[in-house]
């Protein structure tokens, strides 16, 4: 069966959510239900693909899109471009509600649409964040490390110092595959572990030494969100943000 690795492209965001919906925080095909199976991709997935396309990526094989990275180069800017261009159109069809005892997780994902942005300390030294995952059937295979490859390498021609990602405390093989790739704790949450991974004082060493072919990616630890036009980014920024309104 062949695997490709390639640039993420608009047509692919029907895949991606899709591996978003049904990979659970731990690399397992068990996450609870959604009565919208949209919404898990367009809080953890849609919103960094559709601000800045250019730190996405996926793979694919025969049944289609079957993991993917996604990442933005400087987190507080991300925000306030989702708090713009993103978040209000799903305010607006998503109102809260309260959990309806059925197993489904829409009303969770609801309340992180409508949670406020949190400026968080690690920003300062880790600017950018990512979101990887990787469907069962491709995992052990090394995708992992080479979807990180792909992410990392890209954060790293913009210059940017630092990158961070949250894993859940219960998953134990992304834990270990990021510390061999040189990623530290950064904070400890009740759901698992922000790490982070600075980019500019030679980690990539470190980072060609990990495998990652038994690790599975959660990377749902926290929120941060389809236009056509780019804004031509400022002398030196890592920012390739879009302008227009997206479509969720």
């Amino acid at each position: 069966m062949t695997v490709r690795l390639r640039p993420y492209a608009p047509s692919d965001r029907a895949g991606v959510y899709h591996v978003c919906l049904v990979t659970d925080a731990t690399g397992g095909e068990t996450a609870a239900p959604c009565h919208d199976p949209d919404l898990p991709g367009q809080v953890y997935a849609g919103p960094y693909a559709s601000a800045d396309p250019g730190l996405a990526f996926v793979v694919t094989d025969a049944q289609g899109v079957g993991g993917y990275v996604v990442a933005t180069a400087d987190s507080a800017g991300f925000q306030d471009w989702a708090e713009t261009h993103w978040w209000p159109a799903l305010r607006e069809r998503h109102p809260r509600r309260a959990d309806p005892g059925d197993g489904t997780r829409d009303h969770e994902l609801i309340d992180a649409i409508h949670a406020p942005p949190v400026r968080r300390p690690w920003f300062a030294t880790h600017p950018a964040h990512l979101h990887i995952k990787l469907a069962a059937r491709l995992q052990g295979r090394g995708l992992g490390r080479r979807l990180t490859d792909a992410v990392t390498g890209a954060l790293r021609e913009r210059g940017v110092p630092g990158v961070h990602l949250g894993v859940a405390g219960t998953n134990t093989g992304a834990l270990a595959f990021y510390a061999a790739l040189g990623f530290v704790p950064l904070h400890r949450h009740a759901w698992g572990h922000t790490l982070g991974l600075a980019l500019d004082d030679g980690s990539h060493a470190a980072h060609e030494k990990g495998d990652g072919s038994n690790a599975r990616h959660g990377g749902d630890g926290s929120h941060a969100a389809h236009g056509e036009e780019e804004a031509a980014p400022p002398h030196g920024s890592p920012l390739r943000y879009q302008t227009k309104r997206s479509d969720p």
